[in-house]
């Protein structure tokens, strides 16, 4: 199923299954610079969720991840702004060094408790949910 271009956008928290940490990307540009964010954007015209999300990998860090395990996380929605957002975690089993498109200046793998501050408005958001870390806690131990 294709998501709306206007509408939709999606992200991943990626997670390195030896280290236990997670891969974080420092915003460049007018947009929340400054801020850290993970990778993703918005999705285009009859593109599905996890093919934009496919497409946002490769643009942002410069190339696949290959055979990692995707896992849905949570889909936000705001009505009042008709736009919904898709966050997954996805799984690697070594940290990697990514090639940075002009979207981000720097990047790092930290633990999930030392994120790196401020962090984009949207990953915020996710994390004050005590739920939603929790719930990625738990999706760290699922092989």
């Amino acid at each position: 199923m294709a998501a709306n271009s206007l509408n939709s956008s999606c992200g991943a928290l990626i997670y390195c299954t030896k280290t236990n940490r997670y891969l974080f990307l420092l915003r460049d540009g007018s947009k929340f610079a400054n801020t850290w964010g993970i990778v993703g954007g918005k999705i285009e015209r009859d593109e599905s969720v996890l093919e934009g999300l496919q497409r946002e990998i490769r643009e942002e860090l410069g190339g696949e991840i290959n055979g990692a395990r995707v896992i849905p996380i949570e889909q936000y929605t705001s009505e009042r702004n008709n736009f919904v957002y898709h966050t997954f975690l996805i799984k690697v089993d070594e940290e990697f060094t990514p090639e940075l498109n002009n979207e981000h200046k720097g990047y790092c793998w930290v633990k999930l408790d030392d994120y790196p501050k401020p962090l984009h408005p949207g990953v915020y958001r996710t994390f004050k949910f005590t739920a939603t870390r929790e719930k990625i806690k738990v999706l760290e131990q699922l092989s």
